[in-house]
């Protein structure tokens, strides 16, 4: 899965290029739009299910600055028994640099917060997205 974002002003700091933490939100904006794409939100919010991050492994490899496209690229790298992992990297068009990579494990939570087992159902949804 694919998604590009026009770096704006307001995602530079002081720097000039895009900061850390707004790397972030744009990993997390690629993620629900993959989750929207290949699952049913609504089914985990009737079933009172949450996704929770719980580790993020990034590389920061090469900045981006105002008006370069970015492309990020989303995918399905693992499931585990209780976690799963999406494998995440941007691209800067202009330049075909990586600008970062990005592991991010997360878990399925009951509406206790504990991580439930990815089995059945939830282990077919997370199936439907594509790999990396």
């Amino acid at each position: 899965m694919e998604i590009k974002i026009k770096i704006r002003g307001y995602h530079t700091d002081s720097y000039q290029h895009v900061n850390n933490a707004r790397y972030l939100e744009f990993l997390e904006e690629a993620r629900w739009q993959i989750v929207e794409e290949f699952m049913e939100i609504t089914d985990f919010i009737q079933n009172e299910l949450s996704f929770f991050v719980v580790n993020i492994n990034i590389s920061y490899r090469s900045p981006a600055k105002v008006n370069d496209v970015i492309l990020i690229k989303t995918g399905l790298h693992k499931i585990s028994s209780k976690s799963a992992v999406f494998r995440q990297e941007i691209i800067n068009t202009a330049t075909g640099k990586i600008c970062i990579q990005a592991d991010i494990t997360f878990v399925v939570a009951d509406k206790t917060g504990k991580a439930i087992a990815l089995k059945g159902e939830i282990k077919e949804a997370l199936n439907k997205i594509p790999g990396v």
